[in-house]
């Protein structure tokens, strides 16, 4: 995955109150080392880095009742347009287009079922430097209630193209953008928590899904759906100490 090309989820961070137990807590699960800014106004936001290589981060919460939340960024050559094709397709502009720094121009947007991501135009941070293999990102998926629009807004957005995947017991899209499947999307289901609208949620590559499970829980997280088999591997969802969801594969 080159997290470059436009179109393509490419950066997920962390935004949480927990930040200090953060840094505690992911590096101990996955042998990740931590970056601070050096920049007064960054609040301590750290890169996480895997084998020497950028791989997520995590910094303060951009308002005191935020939940603890990670975030999908998918990578464009024009944050501005992309706002603006949100807002036409029915989505909202949760964030205006801004610089952070000399790193990049991004924004916080959410399609019409709530569900929050961000987009990044890069400058001098190009994104992850490492992808699909244990402790970087490796997958990127919308649980929502109506997929149906999700396939027309997201369409008019990224231009990705829905291919429905077989999967048991629910039916499963792949995003296409261009010759790859960068992401995908499941409606939502019954058993997860009530307080869960429709989402972007990340997920980490491991070597062993149930010893990271096990290694979670230890650490003070919670397991929230145990380790089980798919197409792309052996999956777990998992929340942080501070309830922030993730989820662990074990690719194939």
């Amino acid at each position: 995955m080159n997290g470059v090309e436009p179109g393509t989820p490419c950066w997920a961070d962390l935004a949480t109150p927990g930040l200090e137990d953060a840094k505690r807590f992911y590096p101990q699960l996955f042998g990740w080392t931590g970056q601070v800014s050096p920049e007064p106004a960054a609040g301590g936001y750290t890169v996480f880095l895997k084998d020497g290589k950028a791989v997520a981060a995590a910094g303060p919460p951009a308002s005191p009742d935020q939940v603890p939340i990670w975030s999908t960024y998918v990578a464009t050559d024009d944050a501005d347009l992309v706002a603006t094709r949100v807002a036409a397709a029915g989505g909202q502009v949760v964030v205006a287009p801004f610089e952070v720094f000399d790193q990049g121009r991004m924004a916080v947007l959410s399609d019409p079922a709530g569900a929050v991501f961000s987009v990044w135009q890069p400058m001098a941070m190009r994104g992850a430097e490492l992808f699909n293999a244990p402790g970087s990102l490796c997958w990127n998926e919308l649980v929502t209630p109506d997929p149906e629009r999700a396939k027309d807004f997201y369409a008019l957005v990224f231009g990705w193209h829905p291919e429905e995947r077989a999967a048991s017991p629910v039916s499963y899209t792949g995003w296409r953008c261009g010759a790859r499947i960068v992401a995908g999307m499941m409606p939502q289901l019954e058993r997860l928590p009530e307080d869960l609208p429709a989402y972007w949620s990340v997920f980490f590559a491991v070597e062993d899904a149930d010893a990271t499970a096990a290694r979670a829980a230890e650490l003070g997280g919670t397991i929230l759906v145990p380790p089980k088999d798919n197409p792309a591997g052996r999956t777990a969802g998992l929340r942080d100490p501070q309830g922030a969801l993730f989820h662990i594969t074990a690719l194939r």
